[in-house]
C-alpha cells in the first residue's frame, strides 16, 4: 500500500512537471521562435513558427522556445575616433535606433545576442562614419551636411541590417568634438579663416561705403546746382518783378521817387557798421541835392 501511494505522487508530479514544460507565455513586446532539437520549427508552408504574445503549447523535453524583444532599441556610441578629409581626427557621438525585423534570420546570424548585435551594427557605422568624412571636409560635416551625412548613415545602416534581421530606424550624431591634440591648431585655423573672411567684408563694405559717398556727393552737387539754377531764376524774377514795380511808382511820382532813392543811398553810404565810409564831395554836388533844399522847396518837390 505505501508503494502504490508513493507511486501515485510520482506520477502526479511527473504530469505536474510536463503540464509545466509543455505551456509557456510570451509576454507583450515580444515574441517567441519554437525550437525542435535545436532547430526552428515550420508550419505545413515551410514558415518558421513564431509565437505572438499569449499562452502556447510545446511538446516538453522536445521543443523550446527563444524570446525575442521587439520593441525599439537604442545603440549609444560615445568618443569615436573618425579621421576628416583634412586628415585630423575628430571624436563623434551617435546614436542608432533598432528593432528586430526578421526573427529566423536574427537568431541564425546573431543568436540573439543584442550585444553581438551592438557590436556588429556599430562597427557598420563607424565604416560609413569613416567614408562619410574622409570625403567631407569638417566645415561640411558641422554645417548643412550634417543632415545628409545622418540619412546616408542610416540608409546603409538600414542595408546592412537587412543581414542581420533588424531594421535600422535612424542614426543621429549628437556631437562631434576635436580630440586634445589637435583641438588648438584646428581652433587657430578656424580663427585665422574667420579673420579673412571679416577682412574681406570688411573691405568690401569700405567699397561700398565709398561707392555710396561718391555717388551721394555727385548726387549733392546736381541738388546743389539745380537749386542755385533755381534760386536764380526766381532772384530773377524778384529783381525783375521790382523793377517793374519801381518803374510804376517812378512814373507816378518821379520827385517822391528819387527823394525816396536818395535816401537808401545815404542809408547805404553813412552806414556806421561799415568801414571807410568817407566821402569827399563838394556841398554843392548833386548827391546833396535834398539836403540843401529848404523846406518850401521841399514841399515844392523841387
Amino acid at each position: 500500500m505505501p508503494i502504490v501511494k508513493q507511486l501515485f505522487w510520482f506520477i502526479v508530479f511527473l504530469v505536474l512537471i510536463i503540464l509545466y514544460s509543455s505551456f509557456y507565455t510570451v509576454e507583450q513586446g515580444q515574441q517567441a521562435l519554437l525550437l525542435r532539437m535545436g532547430k526552428i520549427v515550420t508550419n505545413s508552408k515551410g514558415q518558421p513558427i513564431i509565437e505572438k504574445p499569449g499562452l502556447h503549447f510545446k511538446l516538453p523535453f522536445i521543443e523550446s522556445n527563444k524570446w525575442f524583444d521587439m520593441r525599439l532599441q537604442t545603440l549609444s556610441v560615445d568618443s569615436s575616433s573618425i579621421l576628416t578629409q583634412e586628415q585630423q581626427y575628430v571624436l563623434v557621438d551617435y546614436y542608432a535606433k533598432w528593432r528586430i525585423d526578421n526573427i529566423p534570420l536574427y537568431y541564425t546570424r546573431t543568436g540573439n545576442d543584442p550585444d553581438k548585435t551592438r557590436l556588429l551594427l556599430q562597427q557598420e557605422i563607424n565604416d560609413r562614419l569613416r567614408a562619410e568624412f574622409g570625403r567631407r571636409l569638417l566645415s561640411d560635416v558641422i554645417s548643412d551636411a550634417r543632415a545628409v551625412v545622418m540619412n546616408k548613415l542610416q540608409t546603409e545602416a538600414n542595408k546592412s541590417g537587412k543581414n542581420m534581421g533588424i531594421s535600422v530606424i535612424d542614426v543621429r550624431i549628437k556631437r562631434i568634438d576635436f580630440s586634445k591634440e589637435v583641438a588648438p591648431s584646428v581652433f587657430a585655423n578656424m580663427r585665422a579663416d574667420r579673420e579673412k573672411v571679416a577682412a574681406k567684408y570688411r573691405s568690401e563694405g569700405k567699397a561700398a561705403a565709398e561707392k555710396i559717398r561718391a555717388q551721394a556727393d555727385a548726387d549733392a552737387t546736381v541738388i546743389q546746382a539745380n537749386a542755385q539754377a533755381q534760386s536764380a531764376e526766381i532772384r530773377a524774377q524778384g529783381e525783375a518783378a521790382a523793377s517793374k514795380i519801381y518803374a510804376d511808382a517812378y512814373g507816378k511820382a518821379p520827385e517822391f521817387y528819387a527823394f525816396y532813392k536818395s535816401l537808401q543811398a545815404y542809408k547805404d553810404i553813412f552806414n556806421p557798421d561799415k568801414e571807410n565810409n568817407i566821402l569827399v564831395l563838394k556841398p554843392d554836388s548833386q548827391f546833396f541835392k535834398y539836403f540843401n533844399m529848404d523846406s518850401k522847396q521841399k514841399e515844392k518837390g523841387g
